[in-house]
């Protein structure tokens, strides 16, 4: 079995055995979507990078929603776990599935028939409305494939397997970076066919992970596992709606710092693009530490283990902090070389440095944002992260809108440190208060 029981033995062998599977799965991920920005970039240019960038700002208010929802799930999931409630836990996957599908659909039809129009009032230029709207679509027509990736790798997480979203999106990523290359510069397709390269590499991911479950036998779901259960469907959603509208209240806040940097123009918008990516991917091991600690406290609380809980945390805490000095440095003394990997123009490429130096300074406060603020998700208690994305939005809006026309596109950066440092400062109070 690949799964960890987070609930007895070292608490940092276990740890560090579910953390560094799961680090190279979300660094897998992002480099198949790194992959997407760097092929778009050099292979249709920074127009077409600026479009896909745009519509990834966009599109987090939908996806980002769905993966809320499912990282609530996995707190119900590795509860259950925790308390050796088997029975349980295959109805709490059988509703998961039923609930996310619904919200797939619903979700997927909403994204097809909003985006022209919530792209329009975010003042994208019309040089890159029409890639916008083409990558856009696929991803959309596409999403309940992604709904199914992240709900799967949240059912593995949840019973402490890391392994199994690994080989799956190792897999995936190959193939990903394969059609990207063959869609765009054999068949020509555009900006459409770094879209179709990654539905079918989710589609992939989708498969690996579904098999595996299905082999769990003590873990197979059943038909009688799908019967609906009221109660059971609404503690889901008390877990999983407050980390959706988490990720969803933020990317309001994301929006409206991108329209605020397309009014600035095209330049901005390509600086910006590639500076979200630089960001999501030096982010990943405090996204991770932020997975194994929300499975780790989600498993000891349902076996009522709190003093491992703390002894979790703190180890969580200085997993965050040194891997942020180490990819501070990273940030700090490369900026220019990593800003000219995704970007031809030189001013787009100078406004990139700028924010990749300062991404350093801060990229702590996010690691240590992403322990707390999973660590009291584990715990049953959304709404506190929740509230913690108000914070954020409300932080960053002002900050950018008064920001930029005083220092430029530094403001972007600024903004994200003093909304990361407002979020933190509420998680790291109900951390201490719950325990």
């Amino acid at each position: 079995m690949n799964k960890i029981d987070f609930t007895k033995g070292s608490i940092t062998k276990s740890f560090l055995m579910f953390f560094f599977p799961m680090l190279l799965t979300n660094i897998l991920q992002q480099v198949y979507s790194f992959a997407d920005m760097v092929i778009i970039g050099k292979g249709l240019g920074d127009h077409s990078l600026a479009a896909v960038g745009n519509f990834t700002t966009v599109s987090f208010f939908l996806t980002g929603f769905i993966m809320g929802i499912t990282n609530g799930f996995s707190v119900n999931i590795s509860q259950a776990c925790g308390k050796k409630d088997f029975s349980k836990l295959k109805k709490i996957i059988a509703s998961s599935i039923r609930t996310s599908a619904v919200f797939a659909v619903l979700f997927s039809a909403a994204g097809l028939l909003l985006l022209k129009p919530v792209l329009q009032i975010m003042q994208t230029d019309d040089e890159l409305l029409n890639d916008c709207l083409a990558y856009g679509y696929i991803i959309f027509s596409g999403l309940l494939i992604t709904v199914a990736y992240n709900l799967l790798s949240s059912i593995l997480r949840g019973i402490g397997d890391s392994k199994t979203p690994l080989l799956a999106i190792g897999v995936s990523s190959v193939f990903n970076i394969i059609l990207d290359l063959l869609f765009i510069f054999l068949f020509h397709f555009g900006v459409s066919g770094p879209a179709y390269a990654t539905i079918i590499s989710q589609l992939i991911s989708v498969i690996i992970c579904y098999f595996r479950l299905q082999r769990m036998n003590e873990r197979m779901i059943n038909r009688c596992d799908f019967v609906f259960d009221f109660r059971l469907i609404m503690d889901l959603l008390k877990n999983g709606l407050p980390m959706a509208f988490m990720n969803s209240i933020t990317s309001v806040g994301c929006i409206f710092v991108q329209s605020c940097i397309n009014g600035c123009g095209v330049v901005y918008t390509s600086a910006y693009s590639a500076c979200n990516k630089y960001l999501n991917f030096f982010m990943l091991p405090g996204i991770t530490i932020g997975f194994a600690i929300s499975s780790f406290s989600g498993q000891n609380f349902g076996g009522q283990k709190f003093e491992r809980i703390r002894n979790g945390t703190k180890v969580a805490g200085i997993m965050a902090v040194l891997s942020a000095l180490l990819l501070g440095m990273i940030l700090f003394f490369f900026s220019d070389l990593l800003a000219k990997l995704m970007l031809t123009g030189q001013e787009a490429i100078d406004y990139a440095t700028i924010f990749l130096k300062f991404l350093a300074l801060f990229i702590v406060l996010l690691n240590l944002l992403f322990v707390f603020r999973s660590c009291v998700q584990g715990l049953g208690k959304p709404a506190i992260p929740m509230c913690s994305g108000i914070i954020e939005m409300i932080i960053r809006i002002p900050a950018i809108y008064f920001g930029l026309p005083v220092f430029g596109f530094a403001a972007t950066i600024y903004a994200e440190g003093m909304a990361w440092i407002g979020a933190l400062a509420l998680n790291m109070i109900a951390y201490l208060l719950f325990l």
